[in-house]
């Protein structure tokens, strides 16, 4: 049974969930056991790039991944808005002004550090239950709430013409589609997204993609393990703390232990470098976050 991570490099015109579905079908045609399959982030079918889906036990830590801060780069075109805010929208807003490379480096520290912004109504979030998306489709006038982000960084990294080419770093929950709109009413006009790649999310960067030619390839001749990573990989900034065949069963089994470590926090039980539990160290010992079956 696999557990561990396989990082795609999404394409351009697929869905997450779609991506899911291609890595099931790879899963299959490489006959492994069935099982879970989920992804550690949306990324919108007009965006590419890293795209990590879980197998098996990696499954647990997804919620990790979807907390964990991301890395985009983006480009805006200046002098329409759309109601997308990408280029797949209608045009609802037109300016003549054309901001020079000067003023958009002058503009973007604003943007940095904690910032509030309003989420796009054509996105997933729901609305009575129901996505913004569809609602919005449908003709619905929606009013979305101004949500609390962070931009850890953001820098220009191309300007030609009516174009500029950013590159951000951001916490769970930033819209791209939103901070572009607002770099360019911050510049006096308005603007939107006409490419959107995700270098980097959580401990995962485009290094370690794989396409999915690559991914249909290796399941094709049964080496779908080479394109695998481990899923420690997704907890590289956690301590590892070996532990005996019987501190491994208690903790398999959602047992407390008492009496270590003297360090607190989170920290990765193992035993002969297998994954035990995710477990959280405190003065009362250890408690499981997260148990793996493996």
């Amino acid at each position: 049974m696999l557990h561990g991570w396989i990082i795609l490099d999404k394409p351009v015109g697929l869905g997450s969930t779609q991506a899911v579905g291609a890595v099931k079908r790879a899963l299959r045609e490489a006959g492994e056991p069935k099982t879970k399959v989920g992804h550690g982030g949306t990324l919108d079918p007009l965006a590419s790039g890293v795209l990590p889906i879980a197998i098996g036990e990696a499954t647990k830590l997804a919620g990790r991944m979807l907390d964990s801060d991301k890395t985009y780069e983006f480009t805006i075109r200046f002098g329409e808005e759309t109601d997308t805010l990408d280029a797949e929208g209608k045009v609802i807003a037109t300016s003549d002004v054309m901001p020079s490379l000067d003023q958009v480096e002058c503009v973007l520290p604003q943007f940095r550090g904690p910032i509030e912004q309003v989420p796009p109504a054509y996105s997933a979030l729901k609305i009575d239950g129901k996505p913004a998306y569809a609602r919005a489709r449908a003709g619905e006038q929606l009013e979305m709430k101004t949500r609390a982000v962070a931009i850890h960084d953001l820098h220009l990294m191309a300007f030609f013409g009516n174009e500029a080419t950013l590159s951000a770093t951001a916490s769970k929950g930033t819209y791209i589609r939103s901070l572009a709109r607002d770099v360019a009413r911050a510049l006096g006009t308005v603007g939107h997204v006409t490419m959107l790649r995700r270098s980097k999310a959580g401990p995962f960067t485009l290094g370690q993609a794989i396409s999915l030619d690559f991914l249909a390839e290796a399941a094709k001749a049964r080496q779908l393990t080479r394109t695998v990573m481990p899923l420690t990989a997704a907890l590289d900034d956690i301590p590892a703390l070996p532990v005996t065949p019987e501190q491994a069963k208690l903790l398999r089994q959602g047992q407390r232990l008492a009496g270590f470590p003297d360090v607190p926090g989170l920290q990765l039980a193992t035993h002969d470098d297998r994954p035990v539990a995710l477990v959280e160290a405190s003065a009362d010992g250890l408690k499981v976050v997260r148990g793996f079956n493996i």
